[in-house]
């Protein structure tokens, strides 16, 4: 596996937490809380910036011809 696949599945290995993060924060968290919050911002927050950093990923990995 190159590098680059690596990284491919490794930013939607990161995407898919992220989303996990979201599911935990806001629907199985035990108790609902201000940390609880804090973390279901941050993995919306990484769902949505994920797939923009994979995008340029790609395209700079490919006008450097990896």
């Amino acid at each position: 596996m190159s590098l680059r696949s690596f990284h491919i599945v490794f930013i939607t290995v990161c995407t898919l937490l992220c989303a996990f993060l979201i599911v935990w924060a806001f629907v199985l968290a035990p108790e609902p809380s201000g940390m609880a919050t804090a973390f279901g911002v941050v993995g919306a927050i990484g769902l949505l910036l994920m797939p923009v950093y994979a995008f340029y990923f790609r395209k700079k990995a490919n006008q450097l011809h990896l």
